[in-house]
C-alpha cells in the first residue's frame, strides 16, 4: 500500500444559532449506520471530478486509506510520496532490533509504502465545501473492501496519530486537535455528525447546544499498541478511558478491579471502538454483569426468554414498557475517575430490538453486551451501539474525553443536526 498526498474536501458548515457563530472554520461530515454490517460510514469528497466518498469510520485507526484501483478511482491532485523524503521518514517508527515485523513504511516503486489497518464513511447536500490540502492517505486496492458496507471506498482513521483525519485537519488550520462524534441511533433514517476543528458549540434541533452537557474524563494512553499498523515500541493509537467500576441500578458489580487497569504489557482497561458493534466484557466481568442485570430486571417483573445469538439475555418485547430513553430496563453506569463522573447507559443503548424468525415467538429486547473472552487484550471495549445518540468529544490538547450520556434526555438525537441549513455566514 503506497502513501499518497492529495486535496481532501470536507462538507463544511459553520456552527451557529441565531446569535452565535464560531470564530474558526468548523468542518462537519455526516455519519450513517449500515444495518447489515452494523458499522458506520462518514462521507467526505475525493477524486476528480469531486465526488462524495463513503469511508468506514474507524475511531482507533492511524491512517486514512482509499481504494485506488483504476476502474474506481481517478484523481489529478494525488501524488505519491517518494522514499527518502522527510515526510516518508516522519512516518517511520522507532528502530526495532530483533523483531520479525516491519518497523515502518517501506518502499515500493520508489514510493513510501505501508501495510494498512482494518478499515469504514456517508453522503449529504453541503452548503459549502472546505479544502484540506496535501492530505496524507494510503492508497490500496479493492481487496481490503471485503466485509465492509456496500458503497464504501476505504477507511477514515480518527486515531491518536499525527496522520489521522482530525490531526491533519487541525494541522492545516493551525487549530486545536479536537473533534466530536454523534453516531445516529439504530432507529434513525437520518445521518449523525462528525465535527472537526471545533470544540463547540454543537447545536441540535430545537437549538440545543450539546457541548454544554458534556462531562469530562481523562483519555488514558495505552503504552502498547495491538493494531496491524502499530509498530514496535509505539503506544496504541486507540482511545482508552479510566473506567473504575460498573454499576447496575447504582449497585457496583463484583469482579477483579485490576482488569480495569492497563498493565505494562498493554492488557486490560477500557477503550472505545466504532468497529465493534456491541460492548464486549472480559468473561468474569460479563458473568457478573449478566447476573446483576437479570436480578435487577426481575424486580421489574421481567422474565428472561429464549436468547437470540449473539446475545445471551433477551426479554419478550410485549412485556416491556417504552420510555423517552428507550425500553424500561435497569440503568448501567460506567463510573470514571470520580464517583460523580459516570457515563449513564439507558434502555435505548442497553438493549437491542430483535425480530424473531419464528413468527410465534414475537419480537424481543436483548441485552446488547457480549462476552469478550477470558484473556482479551482489552477488558472492556465500548461498542458503537452504546455510543449511539451520545455526543463524544475527543480533546487531544487536554487529553480528555467529553461525553454527554444519551442526548435523548434533552429531547434531541444525533440525527437532528440539519446539514442543509444555510449557515448564514
Amino acid at each position: 500500500m503506497s502513501l499518497i498526498q492529495f486535496t481532501l474536501f470536507f462538507f463544511i458548515i459553520f456552527l451557529h444559532n441565531s446569535k452565535t457563530v464560531t470564530s474558526s472554520t468548523s468542518f462537519i461530515a455526516p455519519i450513517t449506520r449500515d444495518p447489515s454490517t452494523e458499522l458506520y460510514t462518514i462521507t467526505i469528497s475525493f477524486k476528480t471530478p469531486l465526488q462524495s466518498t463513503n469511508l468506514l469510520l474507524d475511531l482507533g485507526a492511524k491512517f486514512t486509506w482509499i481504494d485506488c484501483t483504476p476502474d474506481s478511482y481517478t484523481s489529478t491532485t494525488h501524488r505519491y510520496i517518494p522514499c527518502g523524503t522527510n515526510l516518508c521518514a516522519s512516518l517511520t517508527s522507532l528502530a526495532c532490533s530483533n523483531c520479525f515485523r516491519p518497523t515502518g513504511p517501506g518502499c515500493h516503486n520508489n514510493s513510501c509504502a505501508l501495510f494498512p489497518e482494518n478499515p469504514v464513511i456517508k453522503n449529504t447536500n453541503p452548503g459549502q465545501l472546505g479544502v484540506v490540502p496535501d492530505f496524507v492517505a494510503s492508497c490500496s486496492d479493492n481487496s481490503l473492501l471485503r466485509g465492509l458496507p456496500d458503497g464504501v471506498s476505504g477507511l477514515a482513521g480518527l486515531g491518536r496519530s499525527n496522520y489521522s483525519l482530525p490531526a491533519q485537519v487541525s494541522s492545516v488550520y493551525a487549530s486545536p486537535n479536537i473533534f466530536a462524534l454523534c453516531l445516529p441511533g439504530v432507529s434513525s433514517a437520518s445521518s449523525g455528525s462528525a465535527f472537526f476543528n471545533t470544540g463547540g458549540p454543537y447545536y441540535f434541533f430545537p437549538g440545543i447546544d450539546l457541548s454544554s452537557h458534556l462531562v469530562y474524563t481523562p483519555l488514558i494512553l495505552n503504552p502498547i499498541g495491538f493494531t496491524i499498523i502499530t509498530y514496535y515500541g509505539q503506544p496504541s493509537d486507540e482511545y482508552f478511558i479510566n473506567v473504575t467500576s460498573i454499576n447496575i441500578n447504582g449497585k457496583p458489580l463484583e469482579f477483579n478491579p485490576s482488569l480495569l487497569t492497563i498493565d505494562d504489557d498493554g492488557f486490560g482497561g477500557t477503550r472505545l471502538s466504532t468497529v465493534t458493534p456491541y460492548t464486549t466484557l472480559e468473561t468474569s466481568i460479563y458473568n457478573a454483569f449478566i447476573q446483576a442485570f437479570v436480578n435487577e430486571s426481575a424486580a421489574l417483573n421481567l422474565t428472561v426468554t429464549d436468547a437470540v445469538s449473539p446475545f445471551e439475555v433477551c426479554y419478550a418485547a410485549s412485556d416491556v414498557y417504552s420510555t423517552p430513553l428507550g425500553p424500561a430496563f435497569p440503568v448501567i453506569d460506567l463510573v470514571m475517575h470520580s464517583e460523580d463522573v459516570f457515563w449513564r447507559i439507558s434502555g435505548a443503548n442497553t438493549m437491542v430490538s430483535v425480530a424473531r424468525e419464528d413468527e410465534d415467538g414475537g419480537d424481543v429486547w436483548c441485552l446488547g453486551f457480549v462476552d469478550g473472552g477470558e484473556k482479551p487484550r482489552t477488558s472492556v471495549v465500548i461498542g458503537g451501539h452504546q455510543m449511539e445518540d451520545n455526543l463524544l468529544q475527543f480533546d487531544l490538547v487536554s487529553m480528555r474525553l467529553g461525553f454527554s450520556s444519551s442526548v435523548l434526555v434533552h429531547d434531541t438525537n444525533c440525527a437532528s443536526f440539519n446539514f442543509t441549513d444555510d449557515p448564514g455566514v
